[in-house]
């Protein structure tokens, strides 16, 4: 891809299209004499940017840069001196996303993965700008970086028609989620009537839910950037969410309940507080985490779609726990 089509429309095409076939693989049981020896028998066609070394399933188990392969003795293992942790794309992710991964990790190429896990493929920088030359002028690589980020954001600014039309739709569900709030609002309106202190806190109960649940929005959007997204690290990921989230959820009920006794001198009401703020907190963080995952998977922009999603999910959650705790707790 040259610099001239480095436009919106080829930003969003799957990266497989782009694809390079002919890299440099390696096995993790080779030695470093075995991983020589092999790499003369089949020499790449292609540049060697990096080697990567792969399982008999042709998962990628690590990268090995070339200074290591030349300079470690001729027994040594090469799961001894690879580098473990790889930054990978997935091959359904778009353009723009590979693009991302270069700007952020100022990476020259980038291993692309299947669903398995399995390498099929690596992405060079040079397929995305004809400005480089020589891939060892650190400055050059430097304004290289700078050069793609800059027409990424120029690729994505576009027409003030162009913006409303992408995020517009994301806006309906912020419009979605308050008409949702208002009827729930409207079934629970008996509590509400019988016991007025409870609207006096469902701005401070909403606005803890929505502030963690954007929250884990952002930290999963982070998290994105350095690696694509699996099941096993999905559910590694929430696990650990919800024990922030019942920290989090545990110590801004506590808070709110206090004051709640001290003012209202209401002991069911402040219970209901605490119950209700510690569920919503917990569950706006790992709905906060998730949606992001789940948009990358069915191929939208979760950072322009996982805010209003998570914020209109975490105030019907909320909305419902308060209410039928009031209703279970309250006289």
């Amino acid at each position: 891809m040259s610099s001239s089509t480095f436009d919106a429309d080829r930003l969003d095409e799957p990266v497989a299209r782009h694809v390079r076939r002919d890299f440099a693989r390696l096995h993790v049981d080779q030695c470093v004499s075995e991983a020589l020896a092999s790499l003369r028998e089949n020499p790449p066609e292609g540049r060697i940017v990096y080697l990567y070394v792969l399982d008999d399933d042709g998962r990628i188990r690590g990268v090995l840069p070339t200074r290591r392969l030349l300079l470690n003795p001729a027994e040594t293992k090469l799961a001894d001196i690879m580098i473990e942790r790889v930054i990978t794309v997935r091959e359904d992710a778009t353009v723009f996303e590979a693009c991302e991964f270069f700007t952020v990790h100022r990476l020259l190429a980038v291993p692309v993965v299947d669903r398995e896990d399995r390498m099929t493929g690596v992405i060079d920088v040079d397929l995305y700008t004809e400005e480089l030359a020589d891939i060892e002028e650190s400055q050059r690589n430097e304004d290289l970086f700078q050069l793609i980020g800059v027409r990424l954001a120029e690729a994505r600014r576009g027409s003030a028609w162009t913006g409303f039309r992408v995020r517009y739709p994301w806006l309906l569900t912020n419009v979605a989620g308050g008409l949702m709030a208002a009827f729930i609002t409207g079934m629970f309106e008996g509590e509400l009537r019988r016991v007025v202190e409870l609207a006096l806190f469902i701005p401070i109960v909403l606005a803890l839910a929505e502030s963690v649940s954007v929250q884990s929005v952002s930290l999963a959007l982070q998290v994105m950037h350095g690696t694509t997204p699996t099941w096993n690290s999905t559910v590694a990921a929430v696990r650990r969410e919800i024990g922030v989230g019942a920290l989090l959820g545990l110590g801004t009920s506590i808070l709110v309940a206090i004051v709640a006794l001290l003012w209202l001198g209401d002991g069911m009401l402040a219970l209901v507080l605490l119950l209700g703020i510690f569920c919503a907190v917990a569950i706006a963080a790992v709905a906060g985490l998730t949606l992001p995952t789940l948009i990358r998977l069915l191929q939208r922009d979760p950072k322009v779609a996982a805010g209003p999603i998570a914020l209109a999910t975490a105030d019907m959650v909320t909305l419902v726990l308060y209410f039928n705790l009031a209703r279970l707790l309250l006289p």
